[in-house]
């Protein structure tokens, strides 16, 4: 079998995702997509806007590409981890 210098094509199958989102997020998103539309002069859905924005936010995730380059452990390593803050309780005097 031959080595090609281009490596297989990754699936292209599109997956549908149904999503929840607040009021205010909505209202944000149709924001946004109003502002694409005096942007560009093309007017697009939010439902077709959010594949892209969701795409563009993983790639300038600079944390997010460090994690997927090392391996699939999504969780902070143990020093990074928050901790759970106990209020400090100062003796009565």
């Amino acid at each position: 079998m031959a080595t090609l210098k281009l490596a297989r094509l990754p699936d292209r199958k599109p997956v549908k995702i149904a999503i929840t989102v607040s009021a205010d997020l909505n209202s944000a998103l149709q924001a946004y997509a109003e502002a694409y539309r005096e942007t560009y002069g093309e007017s697009e859905s939010v439902g077709e806007l959010i594949p892209y924005m969701v795409e563009q936010f993983l790639s300038a995730d600079r944390e997010f590409a460090k994690v997927r380059k090392n391996g699939n452990d999504t969780r902070p390593p143990a020093s990074n981890r928050p901790r759970s803050r106990q209020p400090k309780v100062q003796p009565q005097q």
